[in-house]
């Protein structure tokens, strides 16, 4: 009687859910967070334990077969469908969706990629750059990460979902959950799907070197609206010579600075509103320059 208790106890530790390592999180903030989940699966495994009853722990709607309904806390399955490389650390990834279906994330949402490497599970949020209409599919942009083990720990976290995203091959399958964002785009802020929406639209992207420029063709039909203006910031070049025609006046070299940003602001007819996507650094130097050149902390968001 003893050591049937004794194996029926192993079984419940057994079925204990596992604590997240910290690569496990995101970072992004988002809710639920992977730890929000493993809190939630505990609770529910500590009272299927105290009454003795398996049946609760079935009660997890776990989905990872196919595409049904987006969810925040369950990951779903999609079908990788084409890998593209853009540039030497860029890709272009589209994900299938059955029939017709839509993706359902409305734009300045995100999602959360699962990935494994070496064992150790890590999560990372992406954005798609599809259109929120697009019918069958969606796609996403991913940078990677040439960083390496021997620096520190945190470069290794760092270069883990590089090494699982560039692994990736057409037919398989990778996990997505969400949608997540604060941000939610309203008619009249953005985006040039809507004939009626009249908001001007003034993009800066950073990259290194023009070669880094990924989605040239995309951007520059961007840029032939009436509503879109385009700058190019690139950290590595020093010369216009070496860029296109349709470049040259568009372009800044050096590091996004104080000077542009309070041009870019001056330049606008009303107070705008300041969308900032990058690293962490990159964000908080961001805002500091967006109060610097009059805005306030209500007039940007910081993805």
């Amino acid at each position: 009687m003893h050591e049937r208790e004794d194996d029926d106890e192993e079984a419940w530790l057994q079925l204990r859910p596992v604590e997240p390592l910290p690569s496990q999180c995101c970072g992004s903030g988002c809710s639920p967070c992977v730890f929000d989940l493993y809190h939630r699966d505990l609770a529910r495994w500590e009272a299927a334990r105290a009454s003795k009853d398996r049946h609760l722990l079935s009660e997890e709607e776990e989905s990872l077969s196919c595409f049904s309904e987006l969810k925040p806390e369950t990951f779903l399955a999609f079908r990788i469908s084409t890998v593209d490389k853009l540039t030497k650390d860029t890709y272009r990834v589209r994900f299938a969706l059955p029939g017709n279906s839509r993706l359902g994330l409305r734009p300045g949402q995100h999602l959360i990629l699962r990935g494994t490497v070496d064992d150790l599970e890590i999560q990372r949020a992406y954005t798609p750059i599809s259109p929120a209409s697009a019918e069958g599919y969606f796609e996403v942009l991913i940078k990677v990460s040439r960083l390496t083990p021997i620096l520190s720990d945190t470069c290794y976290q760092t270069g883990l979902m590089s090494r699982y995203v560039e692994s990736w091959k057409a037919g398989e399958t990778a996990f997505w959950r969400g949608p997540f964002g604060d941000f939610i785009y309203k008619p009249n802020q953005s985006i040039t799907d809507n004939e009626e929406d009249e908001t001007f639209v003034t993009l800066v992207s950073c990259f290194k070197t023009f070669e880094d420029i990924y989605l040239k063709t995309l951007l520059q039909e961007q840029a032939c609206f009436w509503n879109i203006r385009t700058f190019f910031v690139l950290s590595q070049e020093k010369s216009p010579e070496q860029l296109p025609w349709s470049y040259r006046e568009k372009t800044r070299f050096g590091r996004l600075g104080q000077g542009l940003i309070g041009e870019l602001v001056d330049s606008c007819r009303r107070r705008p509103f300041a969308l900032v996507c990058g690293s962490a650094e990159f964000t908080k130097d961001m805002a500091r320059y967006l109060l610097c050149a009059g805005l306030t902390e209500d007039s940007y968001f910081l993805f």
